[in-house]
């Protein structure tokens, strides 16, 4: 007989890929979690995992298993939640995959809104550089850079935002004015390591400037916005990052800048808790809020309730979601 508690210990091992991770996810010791999830294999019949040096992944029948155990997980918690829900707020936990300047600029800074109407719902930001493993189920909300393909995910675009060359008054006082395209071959450039990115939307350089040298290798944002202010070299850096920094000037602004997109996706199984309804709110709201800062005088805010429309979503309560704002999906 399967037990909701041995699919408990068996989803926490496909999210997490480790044992011992797992094991500090569910509070208990890893004997445990390999005494559980051995359990559930003799009870089925069939072996879930397959065991290596590089972790636990998953065997065709745990790949089948996988969806049942979220699905248990998703009722489970929905009926957790209930009595809270009920009073108007949320509690729990919910974890958020954002690229890494998303989440550092944009996602941190507007969780005010969220912590106020759910002060007992924590909040979990996992940033990355890497493409979100949207297979892998280690996130109730996924912000990503490439169009999500997975059939499990519902998705959305949320956003588009720019990108552009910013430098310090410093830097172009010793190095010279840049006014064309050409002259970037002879700057300082700060951008990704190259071999750390695997997110194609990124790889902006390689398309503008092939061969170019690289000086400054960072594998985050916030490094390359940090060797940009210190005024050691130009930096291609989000809008919303860098036209906010006074102490940065951008450089061909007119003649090269780049628009990218942010994707929502949310598991299906997930979808329809409402603290994942109350996390694409507040995703409304921001980029709502930053909407100049993401696009400029491109495009206007929408109406509130976007992303749940296009998502198939009804509306959280009044009381559990307060005044929403959103971003129209173009």
């Amino acid at each position: 007989m399967t037990s909701a508690d041995g699919l408990r210990y068996f989803l926490q091992v496909a999210k997490r890929g480790r044992l011992t991770v797992a094991a500090d996810a569910l509070g208990v010791d890893h004997t445990t979690v390999g005494r559980q999830v051995g359990r559930l294999e003799r009870a089925l019949g069939h072996r879930l995992f397959d065991r290596n040096p590089s972790g636990w992944t998953l065997t065709e029948a745990g790949h089948r298993l996988l969806p049942h155990a979220e699905a248990v997980e998703a009722a489970v918690t929905a009926a957790s939640g209930l009595g809270a829900a009920g009073a108007g707020q949320l509690d729990g936990t919910i974890r958020i995959a954002t690229p890494d300047a998303f989440g550092a600029f944009l996602l941190a800074p507007g969780l005010g809104p969220l912590r106020a109407r759910h002060p007992h719902l924590d909040v979990q930001i996992v940033t990355s550089t890497r493409t979100v493993p949207l297979g892998m189920r280690e996130f109730d909300v996924a912000v990503t850079l490439e169009e999500p393909r997975r059939r499990h995910a519902l998705y959305c675009k949320l956003t588009d935002y720019i990108l552009g060359f910013y430098a310090s008054r410093s830097y172009l006082a010793e190095n010279g004015p840049v006014e064309r395209r050409r002259d970037l071959r002879d700057q300082t450039l700060i951008w990704y390591v190259d071999d750390l990115l695997d997110i194609a939307p990124l790889r902006l350089l390689n398309e503008l400037l092939p061969d170019q040298r690289v000086s400054i290798q960072a594998n985050s944002v916030t490094g390359h916005w940090q060797a940009a202010v210190a005024g050691l070299g130009i930096a291609l850096l989000p809008r919303y990052l860098g036209s906010q920094d006074r102490r940065l000037v951008p450089v061909l602004s007119h003649d090269l800048t780049f628009s990218r997109s942010y994707w929502l996706a949310v598991p299906r199984e997930l979808a329809r808790l409402d603290r994942v309804r109350a996390v694409i709110d507040v995703l409304e709201e921001i980029v709502a809020a930053r909407h100049h800062d993401l696009l400029g005088a491109r495009g206007t805010p929408p109406a509130p309730g976007t992303l749940r429309r296009i998502l198939g979503l009804g509306s959280l309560p009044h009381t559990a979601r307060g005044p929403a704002k959103s971003v129209e999906d173009p």
